[in-house]
């Protein structure tokens, strides 16, 4: 019976520490910092009973950019399993276009009032782009979760390992706010959010949690 499964749920990570950048489809590593924070981590949500198990991962989306898939391979490197996974560019970071491997204040120096929220990124994508393309993305895990909880079919979860500026846009699509108002999301490097329903309906998205992750000492 649908009632009777659980509620499906969609995990983002965001992928470890950078050089803080706009890095959209620039292919920059993990700083060291980044790796120790995704092994932290890594025990602690992934495994056998855990937040991140891997019987209940239906599919992962995983960014192609090398500080993505570098982290969603650390996570599940001491399982020695991998989730059924795809890289996808379905789930790349926001283009950034004229303003690729720019720093916030360089950025500025160029142009004072630009709002990435507002405004898009010229020669990247617009707002509308980023919209339609989160959207998108939002429309397949919602029928990855429609065929689990009406049907029995797949599994419960579905995993994306992303980034920054996706993750906020995401979470905001998926909670239907307008896109501009993830601008109030902190989504922090290394962390895991749980977006999932409210009431036992898949009407009725939610955020379940965010910002989750291990303190490193």
């Amino acid at each position: 019976m649908a009632e009777s499964r659980p509620m499906p749920r969609l995990f983002i990570v965001r992928h470890g520490e950078t050089e803080w950048r706009h890095t959209g489809l620039s292919d920059i590593p993990l700083t060291e910092r980044g790796k120790e924070q995704i092994l932290a981590s890594a025990p602690q949500f992934v495994g056998d009973g855990l937040l991140l198990d891997p019987k209940n991962i239906c599919t992962a989306l995983v960014s192609p950019r090398q500080r993505a898939h570098t982290t969603f391979h650390l996570l599940f490197q001491h399982i020695g399993t991998l989730p059924n996974h795809v890289l996808t560019e379905e789930v790349a970071e926001w283009n950034y276009g004229d303003y690729e491997g720019l720093k916030p204040a360089e950025i500025k120096a160029l142009n004072p009032g630009w709002k990435i929220w507002d405004d898009g990124c010229p020669g990247g994508e617009s707002v509308q782009e980023m919209q339609d393309r989160v959207d998108a993305v939002i429309k397949k895990v919602r029928e990855y979760h429609r065929q689990y909880k009406e049907e029995g079919a797949n599994t419960r979860d579905v995993l994306i390992v992303a980034h920054g500026h996706f993750s906020r846009v995401l979470i905001s699509r998926w909670i239907q706010f307008p896109l501009c108002l993830g601008t109030h999301f902190n989504v922090e490097p290394g962390s895991l959010a749980i977006l999932s329903y409210n009431h036992n309906s898949l009407a009725e998205p939610a955020l379940n949690g965010l910002n989750i992750a291990a303190k490193l000492k």
